[in-house]
Order: structure tokens, then sequence, then C-alpha cells
């Protein structure tokens, strides 16, 4: 039992933060998604995935920040297409952790004054990453900016505006890019177990009146971290792929913390009219162009990786069609839990039984875990939102339903009057898995690696443009300084790959670099 480790303060601030996540939780799950699927066992498979966050969420992310601040991986973040962006960290940190305390709760094993200090710490690690992350849109989450995600800095806009190749509905780059990202977001559909979690979207920015631009990252597409990867996808030969898009006459009005997007009109094939592609990951100087040297070459790069990720999507479904439900479980319960994974890449403390297993106090809730009971029980935690454990008093109306709830229950100030409560959950336990076990290859924009190679380095890189040089000259400073030496250095370093932006400094404006597409 602890006492008076934490201040008013600070659970003023981590009520807020969990009742903001709440309110977002229940929008985005009786709005955006269906949580079923003909193949995997999809509520079992979340159930156990936010029990296993809740028990090993608080150590593993204090494990980071031994090597590295939430902050600076925020900073990294906005360097690559790594799954640290929407939705890991816009909405899956705290929210798959809170629904784990909140079941536990509901079901009498936890009470609200238990493992405070922990959730402290989670809802101020992810407050402290986002921010930092956010730092040129300035928000915390995609929701409070209207549901947009404008991360990047201007140096890094310009170079995939500038270097976008114009395409229109029938021509053979229109088609490549199409046929390829319909092959990857199923490939990346069928790798996270029936989920989206491959695949997200950041964006909208302003390209012209009539032009907007969304940003489309596929992540972990070859052998990496997923064992059910390993041998299936060795012919993929990047593991992060990012798609830049040009629209026109269509305007992103959403773009949420899950990282789906809405347009009006809608958006359809011929309203893209560019396009661009690149790689990236923690090891990597920002975003590497792929086949960006020419139109033919792009048509071809496209072509080329769609051949790629089909192969690997057919060997996966033979692959998966040989599992178990056990297997089943466990691959869909370790994608959703390891979305934040690459936290620990980025700081070069990736450990394979850290992610890549059910914490043991998790899996004493395995064979509660039948369809109908698992769909029964996530259908109460977040949709209907009718736990005993979620009720409040009854003149309340929450956001969205007007009902007396809330979906993550409070820490009650009476703690701080001396009521006793309990720190933490305990350190991270044994874990098991009924797959195989990974094989030590990780694909890098370095090629591939062992864990151990990977990690080292990790931890002696850091990207030119975030040394402690550069690190914080952000967009409100460039306005200050654009033109002098130092601000053109920085934006050299993001032209050096750039077709048609290679050395032009800091001074241009869009119109500038719309001329420069040539």
């Amino acid at each position: 039992m602890a006492q008076n480790r934490i201040s008013y303060a600070q659970l003023l601030e981590t009520n807020n933060m969990m009742q903001t996540c709440s309110d977002e939780t229940y929008w985005l799950c009786v709005t955006r998604t269906v949580q079923e699927s003909k193949l995997f066992p999809v509520p079992a498979y979340m159930m156990l995935s936010y029990l296993n966050a809740f028990y090993r969420y608080p150590s593993l992310l204090k494990k980071i920040e031994s090597r590295m601040s939430a902050e600076e991986i925020g900073d990294r973040a906005r360097n690559m297409g790594m799954k640290i962006q929407n939705p890991s960290m816009g909405w899956a940190l705290p929210g798959f952790y809170l629904l784990g305390r909140e079941w536990l709760i509901n079901m009498g094993l936890l009470k609200p004054t238990d493992a405070i200090e922990d959730v402290v710490y989670v809802m101020d690690f992810w407050k402290r990453f986002q921010l930092s992350w956010h730092r040129n849109d300035g928000h915390i989450t995609n929701k409070e900016y209207g549901h947009r995600a404008q991360v990047l800095p201007e140096s890094r806009v310009q170079v995939f505006h500038a270097d976008m190749y114009d395409c229109v509905e029938g021509d053979e780059l229109h088609e490549a890019a199409q046929t390829f990202m319909a092959s990857a977001s199923q490939y990346g559909f069928l790798i996270s177990c029936e989920s989206r979690i491959s695949l997200h979207n950041s964006g909208p920015y302003k390209l012209a009146d009539d032009r907007e631009m969304i940003v489309r990252d596929f992540m972990d597409l070859s052998e990496s971290d997923f064992p059910w990867l390993d041998d299936v996808a060795a012919g993929v030969p990047h593991n992060n792929i990012t798609v830049t898009m040009a629209v026109k006459d269509c305007h992103f009005y959403l773009v949420d913390d899950w990282g789906s997007f809405e347009a009006q009109p809608e958006f359809k094939a011929d309203k893209l009219v560019g396009v661009g592609l690149y790689t990236s990951d923690n090891l990597s100087d920002g975003y590497m162009p792929l086949g960006m040297e020419s139109r033919e070459a792009l048509i071809a790069k496209f072509n080329e990786l769609n051949a790629q990720v089909k192969d690997a999507t057919t060997q996966l479904w033979k692959r998966i069609a040989a599992w178990s439900r056990d297997q089943m479980i466990d691959a869909g319960a370790i994608t959703y839990f390891a979305i934040i994974k690459d936290l620990a890449h980025v700081a070069g403390v990736y450990d394979v039984d850290d992610w890549m297993k059910i914490d043991e106090r998790a899996e004493r809730f395995r064979p509660l875990l039948n369809d109908e009971f698992s769909r029964d029980a996530l259908g109460e935690l977040v949709g209907l939102v009718s736990h005993p454990s979620q009720q409040v008093m009854e003149y309340t109306m929450a956001m969205h339903s007007n009902k007396p709830v809330r979906m993550y229950s409070n820490i009650p100030y009476s703690v701080l009057a001396g009521e006793p409560y309990t720190a933490s959950s305990g350190p991270v336990y044994p874990g098991i898995t009924y797959l195989p076990e990974k094989k030590d290859a990780y694909t890098t924009t370095r090629g591939r690696m062992t864990l151990a190679e990977y990690n080292k380095a990790s931890r002696e890189f850091t990207p030119p443009t975030l040394t402690d040089k550069y690190r914080h000259l952000c967009d409100t400073w460039v306005k200050y300084n654009a033109g002098s030496e130092l601000a053109d250095e920085m934006y050299k370093l993001e032209q050096a790959r750039s077709r048609n932006l290679k050395g032009k400094g800091s001074s241009l404006k869009r119109a500038d670099v719309e001329k420069l597409r040539g």
C-alpha cells in the first residue's frame, strides 16, 4: 500500500484525460466499426488484449523511458511512418489500458483505488508523447482538432508536395497506385487478424484551393515483430510503406483517432490526382523515396510491390488456415496489445517476450473467452456502456448518448484524504504463447538484422533533423527565421533526397513549390 505520492493536480488531470478518452472511445466504437469476423474470434482476442495491456503497459513504458523520454520519441514519430502514430498512440495506448482496468473493476477484481500510480503514469506518458508528436498542430488528439492530424513540419510537407507525380483515373500510374493500395490494405487486414491496425491515414494538408493531401501508411508488412510473418513475408522488402495522395475537389472533413477518414464529396478513384511512395523506420533519415526518380520507375515500383504483397497474402492465408482457436486468439490479442511496440524499437529496448507473449495474469481469463461471453462483455463495455462499474448518478447526461454512464471509472479523490490505495499492478510477469517462437530476423531500412543488432543500431542513431542543433526549431521559429543560414541547413536536410527541392532551403511558399513540380 502506498500513501500520498500523488497530488491533487495529478489526479485532476488524469481524470480529465480519462474522461476525454471515454467520450471519444464511445463515439469511435458506435459510429466507426464492426467488431466481428467470420474467421477470427475478434471479441475474445480484444478482451484478452485489454487485460494484457493493463498488466504490462506501465512497466514496459517505464522500461522505454529508462532509455528515451516520451517527448523525444514523439519528436521522432514525425520523422517516419512506423506504428507509433495514429491509431496506436492517439487512442490505443490509453484506450486498451483503461478498457482492461474497467473490465477488471466491473468483475470485482480491482477497485478504482487500485494501481493508481500506474494509471497516472500511463496517462502522463500518453499526454507527453501526444503533445510532442502533435506539436505542429498543437493538440493532444485528432478529436481536439475537429478530427484532423497535421503533424508534419512544413519542410516535410513541401517535399511530399513537390515530388508527387500527377495522375488521372485510367492512366498507368493511377491504376498501379490504386491496385497496390487495395492489395496492401487486404494484406494488412489479414496481418492484423482482420483489424485495421496495419493501416492509417493522417492529414489533410491543403495543396491548393481545390486540392488536399492525405498521407497513408501501411505498417508491419515484412518479417519483423510478428511470428506469423516469419518466412511468409520474406519477399516483402519494406516493413513500412507510405503513399502520399493528392485529391481534387474532395475535402477530408474527418481523420479520426483510429486513422480512418471521411470526405465530402466521397473519396472515389476519380478524385485521386497525385501520388508519391516512401519507406521509413526508426533507423532511416526521414522518409526514403521508392521509385520516385521518374514516373516510369514509380509505376514499376508500385507493380513490383503489388506482386510481393499479393504473394505474401497467399502464403499468410495458408498459414492461418492451419491455426487453432488459441493461436488465433493469441495473434489477435498480441496484434492489439503490441500496437505500441515500436516505442520500444525507437528506444532500442525491444524484447520479444515483452511484446509477443500473453502475461500469465491475463492468461488466467482465457477459459472465459468463448464467442458468446466475449461478444456480450465487449458489447457492454464499449457499446452499451452497461457494466455496473460504468453507471454514475442518474442526473448525468453523457456526451453522445445522454445516458448516466461513464466508460472509464475515475480515480476517487478520497485517496488524498487518507483512503488506502495500491500503487501498481506490479512488474511484467512471465508470458505464454501458442504461436511458434519468433525467428530472429527484423526487416529495417538498413536491411535484415538480428534483434540484438536492431536494438544496438536504434540506441546509437539520431536522425540528423532531430539532433540537438535542430530538434527544437519548430514551424513557429521558421516563420520568423526563414532564409537564415540555420533554417536553410535544416530544410536542406529534409530536401536531400527530393527530386525537385534539393538544396532549395527554407524560403519557399506553397506556390513556389507548385511551380517547381514542373
